[in-house]
């Protein structure tokens, strides 16, 4: 895809915490579907709490909406016989593409000890199945890294261990990400890095997001902030325009796609595409 000519346009979606809610979430894969995106990634949920439902979800993306999936697979807190039991399955569900993640660590939970890093698990799955791999970088730098020396060598890692492109966590500053793509390139990294956006359209979102990403806000975010504090629509409408001008930025400055973390909101997603359309190189039908 990345070798297509075009920017890559992505969506992500996660799985319910229950399993009555699935249909919900089968309605929402069908509307983003509507989008035509070239691949939607699916989450695994804190833990791997999700993993059959990410499963489920990919093979409902690729076999009955015909969009190819993106599934995520965390290891800090998985076995090496659990891993093996999850990429079995989703071998036979003919997913092909696989986000490798470390994943966050669970409060009260002891990590398991077969694989520390994203990279350790891309090196056993490229050893072993035939899957092709992606792997995730912060534009500021992971939380648990000293610097961005140290964070950039971890990229490197992935690289070696057989990652073939890399998608950013969201990030609200535009220059953050083009910075990334310079330190990586000095370091050797040469993998194609697609920025991901989030579009902020609630407040209680902020807080929940800045905690997960560690993303700085920049002054113009701030301040859109502070301008709809009390207005739950201007809020949704500039969150909508703020994430289709920093996709406009990214895509001007050669950002090979963009791929949005939708939170299952198919509304968010059709008003950004709408938006960033024709920077995407497609006609509107």
């Amino acid at each position: 895809m990345f070798e297509q000519g075009r920017p890559v346009f992505s969506l992500e979606v996660f799985p319910p915490k229950k399993d009555g809610s699935l249909d919900k979430v089968k309605t929402t894969l069908g509307e983003l579907a509507s989008l035509q995106p070239d691949y939607i990634s699916v989450t695994y949920g804190a833990g791997g709490t999700a993993a059959g439902l990410s499963c489920e979800l990919s093979a409902y993306l690729k076999q009955q909406l015909g969009v190819e999936p993106l599934a995520h697979l965390t290891c800090i807190n998985s076995s090496r016989s659990q891993v093996e039991q999850v990429l079995g399955r989703m071998r036979e569900e003919q997913i092909e593409n696989v986000l490798a993640l470390r994943g966050d660590r669970v409060p009260d939970v002891p990590p398991q000890k077969d694989f520390q890093h994203a990279d350790e698990l891309m090196r056993f799955i490229r050893q072993n199945y035939d899957f092709s791999l992606a792997g995730a970088c912060y534009p500021e730098g992971h939380p648990d890294s000293a610097d961005l020396q140290e964070d950039t060598q971890s990229l490197r890692l992935k690289q070696e261990a057989g990652a073939e492109y890399l998608v950013t966590q969201l990030f609200f500053d535009t220059d953050t990400y083009f910075h990334l793509l310079d330190r990586t390139a000095a370091a050797g990294v040469d993998l194609p890095i697609q920025p991901g956006i989030m579009p902020i359209v609630r407040l209680n979102q902020i807080q929940r997001t800045v905690a997960l990403s560690s993303a700085s806000l920049p002054a113009a975010f701030s301040k859109m902030i502070s301008r709809y504090e009390q207005d739950p629509d201007g809020l949704y409408k500039a969150g909508i325009q703020y994430a289709v001008s920093q996709c406009l930025a990214l895509l001007a400055g050669g950002a090979p796609g963009v791929h949005i973390y939708t939170m299952n909101n198919a509304d968010v997603a059709k008003q950004v595409y709408a938006g960033i359309r024709t920077a995407l190189g497609r006609e509107e039908k």
